[in-house]
């Protein structure tokens, strides 16, 4: 079985939790601030779980992670 590779650009963008699950950050926080409310922009700042719909496509572009 050849190795398989890891799609750079998720590698960027998600990480594997001990368990297994995977991290990754949220949208919508880098430009038009000022129009979010500062619970919005709050609640933006964290890391989130990926959905179990895109689980998936994810753990598939980051086989080793």
């Amino acid at each position: 079985m050849p190795k398989l590779k890891t799609h750079s650009g998720a590698a960027k963008r998600f990480s594997k939790t001990a368990t297994g699950k995977i991290k990754r950050r949220q949208t919508k926080v880098r430009h038009i601030l000022s129009s979010k409310s500062p619970k919005v922009k709050r609640k933006l700042g964290r890391t989130v779980l990926v959905s179990d719909g895109d689980y998936a496509k994810v753990a598939r572009m980051i086989p080793y992670a």
